[in-house]
C-alpha cells in the first residue's frame, strides 16, 4: 500500500479534480436556470432534512427523562410531556425522511438530463474519432469504458453532491451538540474516531482502487474475447474451436477472478478496520456517560442522547467508507471515458468550412502522397483526373493502393502530401458532412444493421418514403425476392445482415445507396465475395447505378471493369498505366499480365 503523500498520488488527484471540475459545468450549466433552481431546491431540502436530524435526539432524551421520573415537572403533566416529545421526536424522524425523500425527487431530472447529455456527447465523439483510432480499439473494451464512465457520473453526482457535503454538515452539528449539551470529551473522543476512520479509509481505499483497475482490465478483456468469439461465431465452428474459444475465455476469466478475489479480500479488510474503529469510539463515548450518570452529572436521557447522536455519526461514517470507495471507482472509470473524450479526431473541419458543391462530379488526384505508417510509403505521388460522369477503374495487386485512394475519396484520413478535389474544391476544406453526403460507397462486403430490410436501406436516406424505398429495391433487383419473404419488408436481417446471402446483402447495399443517390459512386471491390453468376447480376445493377454519375470503381477482379472509360493500374503506390481495356491489352503492359493471369485461373 502505499501512502497518499506520493507524487503519483498527487498527480492522481490533479488528475481525479480535473475530472470533477469538467462534470461540474453539466450539473450547473450556462442558460439553463430550471437546472440550477431545482439544484438550489434540492440542496436547501437536504440542509432543512440534517436540521431537522439533528434535534431528533434531544426530543427523544427528554421523553426518557420524563418518563423516568427525572423531569421537575408535575406528576400528571409527566405522561402528558412524554407523550409530546415522543410525537415531537416521530414527527421529527419523518419529517427528515421525507424532506431527503423530496431533494431525491426534485434532482432527478437533473441527474438524469446530465447522464443523457454525456452519453449522447461521448457516443457522438466516438462516431467522429478517426478510423484510424478505431482499427486499433476493441468494440467491446470501448463499449465498456462508456458505459462504466457515464455510471460513473451518475453516482459522482448522486453521492458527491447529496452525501459528503450533508455528511459533513452532519457531523459538524453533533459535534456542535456534544460540546453545547454534554462535554468536550465527547467531542474528542469523535475527532480522534473520524480523523482515525477517513485516514484508514482512505489508504486502503487506494490499494483497492489499484486492484478494482486490475479487475476492471481484466473484466475488458475477458467481454472482448466473448465478443470477438461472438461475432465470428461461424469460423469458430469451421474449425472447430469451440473448446479452443472457451479455454481463453477461461483464461481471461481467471484473471478476472484472481483480481476480483483480491477485491473481495480487501473489502472485508476495509470493512473490519473502520467498523473496530467506530465501535471502539462508540464504547468510549457510552462509557464516559455512564461515569456522568453514575456521579450524578447526567441522567438516562443524556445517556440516549448520547447513543442516538453516536448513531447519526456511525451511519453516515460506514456510509462515507462505502461512499469514498466508490468514488474513487467512479473517478477511474470516469478519466477512461474522458480520456477518451480528450482524444484529438484526426479528421477535422477547419473553423469555418464551407459545404462541397458538386457541380459535376469531377474528381481529380495531385501528386497525393500517403502513409498510413511515416516508415512506409502507400501512395507516391499519384495524379488522376476523372471527369464528371465517367467511371474510371482503378487496379492492382494487393497492397499497391488502391482501397487506400476510396479511404481518402470519403476523408477516412488526409493526405500526407499534393491535394484531393472534388470540382475544384479540396475536400479538407469543406465540410465532412457534404462530403460524405456526395459519396455514395458499395464496399466488397456490406454490413447490415440487425433491424428488417426495410430499416436498412431506408438507411440511405432517413426521410425516404416507403415508395421510395421500394423503388430502390426495384432498381437494385431485390424487390421481388424481399415480397417472396414471409415478413416482405419487415424482416429482420440478423446480426451484420446474417440471415442473406452475399449477394442479397450487396443488393440491399446497392439499394442502400441508390436510394441516397449520390453524384460520386465509389465501388470498392464490390462484387469479389460473390461467385460468378452473382457478380454478372449485380455487375449489371451497378453499371445501371452508374450511369449519370461519376464512377470510380476499385476491382480485383478484372472482368468486372472492362465497360470502364479508363482502367488505371497502380503499382507500389505509382501509376504506371493508364487507358481503356483494349487499350491497355494492346501495350502487353502490366494490365496485359494481370488480365492473362486472371485468364489463365
Amino acid at each position: 500500500m502505499q501512502s497518499l503523500g506520493t507524487s503519483d498520488g498527487a498527480e492522481q488527484r490533479q488528475a481525479e479534480t480535473r475530472i470533477i471540475l469538467r462534470v461540474l459545468p453539466y450539473v450547473w450549466p450556462e442558460g439553463q436556470t430550471w437546472v440550477k433552481v431545482r439544484l438550489v431546491l434540492a440542496l436547501s431540502c437536504l440542509v432543512i432534512a440534517k436540521l431537522i436530524g439533528f434535534a431528533t435526539p434531544l426530543f427523544f432524551g427528554n421523553a426518557v427523562d420524563a418518563l423516568s421520573g427525572e423531569s421537575p415537572d408535575a406528576t400528571w403533566l409527566l405522561v402528558l410531556g412524554a407523550a409530546g416529545l415522543t410525537a415531537a421526536y416521530g414527527t421529527s424522524r419523518l419529517l427528515e425522511v421525507g424532506f431527503t425523500q423530496l431533494q431525491s425527487v426534485i434532482f432527478a431530472k437533473v441527474a438524469q438530463r446530465t447522464l443523457r447529455t454525456i452519453g449522447l456527447q461521448t457516443f457522438q465523439h466516438i462516431h467522429a474519432l478517426s478510423l484510424r483510432y478505431h482499427i486499433t480499439r476493441k468494440t467491446g473494451g470501448l463499449s465498456r469504458v462508456m458505459e462504466r464512465g457515464v455510471k460513473g457520473v451518475a453516482f459522482l453526482l448522486r453521492f458527491m453532491v447529496f452525501s459528503i457535503g450533508p455528511l459533513m454538515l452532519q457531523l459538524i452539528l453533533v459535534c456542535v451538540a456534544m460540546v453545547a449539551f454534554f462535554d468536550w470529551r465527547y467531542l474528542l473522543v469523535i475527532v480522534v474516531a473520524i480523523v482515525g476512520y477517513v485516514w484508514f479509509t482512505m489508504v486502503i481505499t487506494e490499494w483497492r482502487v489499484r486492484i478494482r483497475k486490475e479487475m476492471n482490465d481484466q473484466d475488458q478483456d475477458a467481454n472482448q474475447k466473448a465478443i470477438d468469439s461472438l461475432l465470428n461465431f461461424e469460423t469458430v465452428k469451421y474449425f472447430g474451436a469451440e473448446q479452443r474459444e472457451a479455454a481463453r475465455y477461461d483464461v481471461a476469466m481467471a484473471g478476472y477472478e484472481k483480481a476480483a478475489l483480491k477485491t473481495q479480500y480487501s473489502l472485508g479488510i476495509i470493512n473490519f478496520g473502520q467498523a473496530f474503529i467506530i465501535n471502539a469510539a462508540l464504547v468510549i463515548v457510552m462509557m464516559l456517560s455512564v461515569f456522568e450518570i453514575q456521579a450524578g452529572r447526567g441522567t438516562v436521557g443524556d445517556f440516549v442522547t448520547v447513543n442516538a447522536y453516536m448513531m447519526q455519526i456511525v451511519s453516515p461514517l460506514n456510509f462515507l467508507g462505502f461512499v469514498y470507495r466508490e468514488i474513487r471507482q467512479s473517478l477511474v472509470d470516469m478519466t477512461e471515458m474522458f480520456g477518451l473524450l480528450e482524444q484529438e479526431a484526426e479528421v477535422q473541419d477547419k473553423p469555418g468550412a464551407p459545404d462541397l458543391n458538386v457541380t459535376g462530379g469531377a474528381v481529380t488526384l495531385t501528386d497525393v502522397h500517403f502513409a498510413y505508417d511515416p516508415e512506409r510509403a502507400i501512395l507516391k505521388g499519384v495524379s488522376l483526373q476523372i471527369p464528371p460522369g465517367q467511371t474510371v477503374a482503378i487496379v492492382g495487386a494487393s497492397g499497391s493502393g488502391k482501397s487506400t485512394i476510396g479511404r481518402l475519396l470519403f476523408r477516412f484520413y488526409d493526405v500526407s502530401g499534393g491535394s484531393f478535389t472534388i470540382d475544384g474544391q479540396d475536400i479538407r476544406d469543406v465540410t465532412q458532412t457534404s462530403l460524405h453526403n456526395a459519396i455514395g460507397v458499395v464496399p466488397q462486403d456490406t454490413v447490415l444493421f440487425n433491424d428488417t430490410i426495410l430499416y436498412n436501406i431506408a438507411y440511405g436516406r432517413a426521410d425516404a418514403t416507403r415508395a421510395e424505398v421500394e423503388a430502390a429495391a426495384k432498381a437494385a433487383q431485390i424487390h421481388d425476392f424481399v415480397m417472396s419473404l414471409p415478413d416482405g419488408y419487415d424482416t429482420t436481417v440478423g446480426e451484420r445482415g446474417l440471415k442473406l446471402s452475399g449477394g442479397e446483402k450487396q443488393r440491399v447495399g446497392i439499394a442502400r445507396t441508390l436510394l441516397k443517390n449520390p453524384p460520386i459512386l465509389l465501388l470498392d471491390e464490390a462484387t469479389s465475395a460473390l461467385d460468378t453468376e452473382t457478380e454478372h447480376d449485380i455487375l449489371e445493377s451497378l453499371i445501371d447505378m452508374g450511369q449519370g454519375r461519376t464512377v470510380i470503381t476499385i476491382a480485383h477482379r478484372l472482368s468486372t471493369i472492362v465497360h470502364a472509360d479508363r482502367i488505371v493500374v497502380l503499382e507500389a503506390g505509382e501509376v504506371v498505366e493508364e487507358g481503356t481495356h483494349d487499350d491497355l491489352i494492346a501495350k502487353d503492359g502490366r494490365y496485359a499480365h494481370l488480365w492473362q493471369l486472371q485468364l489463365s485461373e
